[in-house]
């Protein structure tokens, strides 16, 4: 504000006229101050740490190349011992398949013999069932009848008869 004059248009004994000079943007010139002063008291620290950043990542790219390289071979390998791992298992399915056949031949030849020794009527054999059944066929819990031990009745709806 040092620039400022104020002269008066009416008087001219009394200088009351604004003379601005040139305007400047003060934020700007106090942020080139700050980045001067943060390269001038941390500039070594900011460079280190700069060079080590960049060290770190040309490691890191180097060990990524070594591991694409060494990844052909293995994919060589590892398809070869999926293709065992796939026959392996189609080895067993065969085997197991073949133990469940002969289970099933072994049921449907007791199956006829079981027929033959009943004649010609036909039975549907039942598994054997020690246990007697807890409740009725008809019961239904949801009507209260059938032997509950619940014999909770809501009371009628409606207004009380007294009066």
């Amino acid at each position: 504000m040092d620039d400022v004059e104020i002269t008066d248009v009416d008087d001219e004994n009394t200088p009351y006229q604004v003379h601005r000079g040139p305007l400047k943007n003060q934020d700007l010139s106090s942020v080139s101050l700050t980045v001067g002063e943060l390269l001038s008291q941390y500039g070594w620290h900011l460079l280190v740490v700069s060079v080590l950043v960049y060290l770190l990542i040309q490691h890191l790219m180097k060990r990524f190349r070594q591991r694409e390289q060494h990844a052909e071979p293995q994919t060589h390998q590892d398809v070869a011992s999926v293709v065992r791992n796939q026959e392996a298992m189609e080895a067993a399915r065969r085997r197991m398949q073949e133990e469940l056949d002969a289970k099933a031949a072994a049921f449907r030849e007791k199956q006829k013999q079981t027929s033959e020794e009943a004649g010609p009527s036909t039975t549907v054999l039942k598994p054997k069932t020690d246990k007697k059944p807890l409740r009725g066929s008809d019961y239904n819990p949801l009507t209260g009848e059938g032997g509950g031990s619940c014999s909770y009745r809501p009371g009628r709806r409606g207004p009380s008869s007294g009066g």
